[in-house]
């Protein structure tokens, strides 16, 4: 095994790491395509180990460069990483559309393979008909150069987000109601006016607490525009460039072309699917809305319909009238260090690890490095990087850095978040395990021998249902106790938690709605390339949620999940669908055996399986929507 990546101990040196390991990569990347088409004689077992080494190095040189664009400190640093990335994405597209080296497994004997190396040649077979190795030369060429395009949109669009920041400044009278460490945090300046961010700790914070409305909607549009309007012509090229290649490989859409390789199978099922979700969710929603609309206006009388700007304030507010749950009350217990290390041993105990701190420096004295251990063997390393600070990525991520390969390559994965560095709310404490639950099934996933299976390598709808699962642990009374504690040390009241649990399910179904109106943006924007982007996205949520979207913001242009999920997003009610089903099978949430058998029989495989075959060996059955609907409507 090798050891885990070292990072550079000097400012200096981060710019050569990044060229020089990368181009590297691609060097020997290139020659072993060389050698796979020597004309030399190999049995399957000797092609399939050749591309096995080939996709390491293609694997590595992405993975470390993609994460570095994304948080190093240094922008020159990240724009010598975001051309890495794309000449990573560029090596791996040709090579793709390489007839001479698609003919090589063509021709290979499958027989006498095991089942692994049978499923691989299968694998590479159908990804060199979608890179269109296939084809005719000239198609071939046209095929790279799309995706080529393609990979430098999706950086573009990215970048943007990522360094789309902006400030609002407000009176001192409108952070009314937010907490007092978060209103100390936040001076009054020369002007006479308080500085807020587009970060995600001010948003949350400013949606969930500020009283004044004018206040929320101003953070809000700012926070819509983020990336506005400079990924409009980026978003719209984007999408003409994926109808183009769908079209090029003979798919109807670039939707068709996406869901081949998914559990979801088609677009049209892609469509059935959120309908049911619109139906399962609708009348449940209508009712919320209604008792939103109601709070909203015994502060404003003359408000016409609750908007983005007041979805989260009203639920609060309503969380605590209707249920006595009070944010601010909970925030009490969430401290992000007793956090982080209530986190980390709960899901050493699931998954019979331990994290075990290391000193190897990384891109920035916040992240917190952690060898994986089990049984007194190094099987992972992870690095979490978990405060805002400028030019790094805004949202929430788990990235793969190094993928697992049996004996050869250590898994390793950086966790990616924007959280505060005293309390949290739940909602960021939620996040966080969703999150960490990518992290562990990168690692668990990583003791595979072919690179194509290793980590979170099932079908991509599936990839978000072991996140999703680990989301339940933070409803739980018993875990919370653990952790959840305020400065005295007193665990935080399970009554408390049990009105925490009935208060969530009240408004859930709005919230579902919201994930249906990103669905239906995601999927239709990739369908129909509308010309005014804008008024369609307005079309797709008001369709899909009675909550109003604020006049003239521009909300796609920094929906991040456009690039890489593209017209999938459906993927995270199609996960939550599977992931309440495997719940069903566990006797208790810190059983034992059930978390043992999760592990080995949904984490640990990585893509080695099917994804429906995984599940069914899990439950015993293939999954089904009744426990999503019970909690869709268990309010």
């Amino acid at each position: 095994m090798t050891d885990p990546i070292a990072f550079p101990t000097a400012p200096a040196d981060w710019l050569d790491f990044v060229n020089t390991r990368v181009s590297e990569r691609l060097e020997r990347a290139a020659a072993l395509a060389v050698q796979l088409t020597d004309g030399a004689t190999r049995t399957t077992l000797q092609i399939l180990s050749l591309w096995n080494d080939l996709q390491i190095e293609l694997r590595r040189a992405r993975d470390e460069a993609d994460v570095l664009c994304e948080v190093h400190p240094d922008p020159g640093v990240r724009a010598a990483a975001e051309k890495a990335v794309a000449a990573a994405k560029d090596a791996a597209a040709a090579l793709l559309a390489d007839a001479e080296i698609a003919a090589v497994f063509t021709a290979a004997d499958p027989d006498g393979l095991d089942a692994d190396a049978a499923r691989l040649r299968e694998r590479i077979l159908r990804e060199f008909r979608r890179g269109a190795a296939d084809r005719d030369e000239a198609t071939r060429r046209r095929a790279r150069d799309l995706a080529a395009r393609d990979s430098e949109l999706c950086l573009a669009f990215a970048r943007n987000i990522r360094e789309g920041r902006r400030e609002i400044r407000v009176a001192r009278e409108s952070l009314a109601g937010l907490p007092e460490d978060f209103i100390a945090q936040h001076p009054i300046g020369d002007d006479g006016l308080v500085a807020l961010s587009t970060d995600a700790i001010d948003v949350i914070t400013v949606m969930t607490y500020a009283r004044d409305r004018a206040a929320r909607i101003v953070m809000r549009r700012a926070h819509a525009d983020l990336a506005w309007p400079a990924n409009d012509e980026v978003l719209s090229e984007l999408l003409e460039v994926r109808r183009q290649r769908a079209q090029l490989l003979g798919y109807a859409s670039w939707p068709d072309y996406q869901t081949e390789t998914l559990m979801v199978g088609s677009a049209a099922c892609i469509a059935s699917f959120l309908d049911e979700v619109d139906e399962a969710s609708r009348q449940a929603s209508e009712v919320e809305y209604v008792l939103l609309l109601e709070r909203l206006r015994e502060d404003e009388p003359d408000a016409e319909s609750v908007t983005t700007a007041d979805q989260h304030y009203l639920l609060e507010r309503l969380h605590d009238e209707r249920f006595a749950v009070d944010a601010q009350e909970v925030r009490r217990y969430l401290h992000f260090e007793r956090v982080l290390t209530g986190l980390l041993d709960i899901t050493g105990r699931l998954f019979d690890i331990a994290y075990v701190p290391s000193s190897d420096p990384a891109w920035h004295d916040d992240v917190r490095s952690f060898d994986v251990v089990r049984a007194g063997t190094r099987i992972g390393r992870v690095h979490l990087d978990l405060h805002p600070r400028e030019g790094k990525f805004n949202h929430a991520a788990s990235f793969p850095l190094a993928p697992g390969v049996r004996g050869r390559v250590l898994p390793e994965a950086a966790l990616v978040c924007n959280f505060p560095r005293g309390l949290m709310e739940h909602r960021q404490v939620q996040t966080f395990f969703h999150e960490f639950g990518h992290l562990v099934h990168d690692i668990l996933g990583g003791d595979q021998e072919w690179v194509d299976f290793s980590g979170i390598a099932t079908e991509w709808d599936f990839s978000e249902t072991p996140s999703q699962m680990l989301e339940e642990w933070v409803w739980d009374a018993g875990v919370l106790a653990t952790f959840a504690r305020d400065e005295a040390g007193k665990p935080i009241p399970a009554d408390l938690v049990e009105r925490m649990r009935e208060a969530d399910a009240f408004g859930r179904a709005l919230l579902v709605r919201t994930q249906l109106g990103h669905a239906r943006v995601s999927y239709q924007l990739h369908m129909d390339r509308p010309a005014d982007l804008a008024a369609a996205t307005e079309h797709w949520y008001a369709v899909s949620t009675p909550v109003a979207r604020l006049d003239g913001a521009h909300t796609y242009a920094a929906f991040g999940h456009l690039t890489e999920y593209g017209s999938c997003y459906y993927t995270y009610q199609w996960s939550l669908v599977i992931a309440r089903d495997l719940l069903t099978g566990f006797r208790g949430l810190m059983d034992p055996a059930s978390a043992t058998r999760y592990r080995r029989q949904i984490l640990e495989p990585g893509g080695s399986r099917d994804a429906a075959d995984l599940v069914e060996s899990f439950l015993g059955r293939p999954f089904a929507v009744d426990a999503y609907r019970e909690w869709l409507g268990a309010h």
